[in-house]
């Protein structure tokens, strides 16, 4: 029940920060810098990348079928723009797992820094318990699962109702991995760190999960609609711009809460301690019957 209280405390926090300027600014940044670097590459792959997947979907005979299905329910230009639907559905994972990478090494910190200087978090000391390089492998690492899981269950996520479970729960397990370390690497040490996953790894799991449905509105939108396809330039940096925006928020809204969880966890240790020291001391007194 408190760990129930304490996230609907931090998401009110992280859903005021959200408006203020600077966290406007945070979102911005790396959404114009990942924007501008998949840009480049689209532009020198799309052609013939286009190409190529439109050879393998033709001749090959896992995904030949596909087309021949489409044709024989009656979408005769299936073949003309079957290969860039495929290409962007295979894009959309890889651009929204750069982001959120990008934004775990990058903005991740400076939201750290800003939060912690509010009042509540002041006195926090900090016990390093994450390092670069460690922030560096959890990432990479936690990354690479969520991609291969992405890639063996991308077939079925348009099929009811897995469209509405499977994103949502892989965004959420990323956004939760990543969140988690860079938000406690700074003033958590590690045996801290695991005793607060373990103990909130449920109300930690439904904010990634919270957080990854509120991603999947644009993913839905982005991979799903034909005008998106048609206008996938542009409606990739809108969509990209959002993506940015929630993954700040959820940023606000983990650092809200491990923080706070953080400085409880002291203060009953520090509570502990000090009556361990107490019948300590009482033990030790003369007794004067």
């Amino acid at each position: 029940m408190q760990g129930l209280q304490q996230m609907m405390k931090s998401f009110g926090l992280a859903l005021v920060g959200t408006m203020h300027p600077r966290m406007m600014w945070l979102s911005l940044r790396p959404f114009l810098i990942v924007s501008f670097l998949w840009s480049c590459l689209i532009w020198l792959v799309w052609a013939p990348a286009l190409e190529i997947l439109s050879t393998f979907l033709t001749t090959s005979m896992l995904t030949s079928w596909i087309q021949d299905g489409l044709v024989w329910a009656g979408f005769e230009n299936a073949r003309v723009w079957i290969a860039p639907l495929f290409f962007v559905m295979l894009l959309i994972p890889m651009i929204c797992i750069s982001l959120l990478v990008f934004i775990a090494f990058t903005t991740v910190p400076a939201i750290v820094k800003l939060v912690s200087r509010q009042a509540a978090y002041q006195d926090l000391e900090y016990k390093n318990g994450g390092s670069l390089l460690g922030s560096l492998f959890y990432t990479f690492w936690s990354a690479l699962i969520c991609l291969v899981l992405i890639m063996l269950t991308l077939p079925v996520w348009w099929m009811p109702p897995l469209v509405a479970v499977l994103p949502p729960l892989l965004w959420g397990w990323l956004t939760m991995r990543l969140m988690t370390y860079d938000v406690l690497a700074r003033h958590a040490s590690a045996e801290e760190r695991d005793f607060l996953i373990t103990k909130y790894r449920w109300p930690l799991l439904s904010m990634g999960i919270a957080s990854g449905l509120l991603g999947a509105v644009p993913t839905f939108f982005w991979a799903s609609s034909a005008l998106a396809l048609v206008l996938f330039p542009v409606v990739s940096f809108v969509a990209l711009w959002v993506y940015s925006l929630i993954f700040v928020f959820a940023a606000l809204w983990f650092c809200h809460f491990l923080l706070a969880a953080l400085k409880d966890l002291r203060r009953e240790e520090l509570d502990k301690s000090l009556i361990v020291e107490t019948r300590v001391i009482e033990s030790e007194l003369p007794y004067h019957g």
